[in-house]
This record gives structure tokens, sequence and C-alpha cells, in this order.
């Protein structure tokens, strides 16, 4: 019989021993599995949120220029609206009403069109002063006590484009 003929017990003890760090290995591997999950899911859902801000974020200012897209040739428009103004009550006086009927259908038309294209008119007569929609030009004395600090004359009127001030009105306010 050979001298080294190996003992089944220590056998299995050796079998026991490599099993036991196999599983201790596996469960690191296991860990840093976990762990290299959790950091990848961690930046997809931070990458996901990004994106998803970014895509929201440009359809908001696509809709906004899509709104704001005529402001420039909407304030081109306003002197010939304030033209109109100024020439209907003087039109409004003369013999010839035929004319200033024929004036005040095209003003009113071409007002309405604005008006349909989101321009509205800032109030401003006995209104209080707001820095945000009125550029005081002067003060005077109010007339009563109740006009302090509020509007007393609209030297040019203001207008927004669907909310946004694209003219501020320009008022004499009262001291």
């Amino acid at each position: 019989m050979s001298k080294h003929k190996k003992n089944p017990e220590i056998k299995g003890e050796d079998e026991e021993i490599k099993t036991e760090e196999n599983i201790e290995v596996k469960e690191e591997k296991t860990d840093n599995f976990e762990e290299k999950f959790n950091e990848l899911n961690d930046k997809y859902l931070r990458l996901y949120s990004e994106y998803d801000n970014y895509r929201k974020r440009t359809a908001n200012e696509k809709v906004e220029l899509i709104k704001t897209a005529a402001e420039g040739t909407i304030l081109a428009l306003l002197p010939i609206l304030d033209d109109f103004e100024r020439a209907l009550p003087t039109m409004e006086k003369s013999e010839d009403k035929t004319h200033y009927e024929g004036v005040m259908l095209i003003y009113n038309k071409l007002k309405r069109t604005l008006e349909q294209k989101g321009l509205e008119e800032i109030k401003a007569t006995g209104e209080p002063f707001n820095t945000d929609e009125h550029e005081a030009l002067t003060q005077i004395p109010a007339p009563s006590e109740d006009m302090k600090d509020k509007v007393i004359d609209v030297v040019q009127k203001g207008y927004k484009l669907n909310g946004k001030v694209i003219r501020y009105a320009r008022v004499v306010v009262g001291c």
C-alpha cells in the first residue's frame, strides 16, 4: 500500500473550506455588482430627469417663441394705430362724415385684427401707478387726494402681447 494514501475525512473538510471560500468570494462579487448596479441606475435616473427637464424647457420656449413671433411686426404697426387714434377725433369734427366712417372702419378692422393676434391695451388712466406696465414721464399735483400715486393722464398708450408688455404706457402721475 501506498504511504501517501489520503484520508477521506480530510478531503471532505478541504472541500467544505473551499466551498465556504467560494461562497464568500461570490458574496463579495454580488455586493460589488449591487453597488455598480445602484450607481449606474442612479446615473440613469439623473440623466433621464435631466433630459425630461430639457424636453419640457424647449417645448415651453417653442410655445413662447410662437406666441411672440409676430412681436416685431405688431410693434411696427403700433405707431399706425396711434396715428389713427389721433386723426379720428379731428376727422369726426369735419363736415365730411363719409371719410370719417371709412377711416373708422379701417381703424376698427386693424385694431380687431391685432387683438385677435393677442394684443391688448394696458389700462392706465385712474389706475395706481405700476412700474411693470407704466413709464412715468412726469409728476403733477393730484387734483384730489384719491388721485395721489395714480395715473392722471396717458401720453402714449401701452400694449401687451399675450400677457407680455411690448410697449409701456407713458403716463403722468399725481403726487
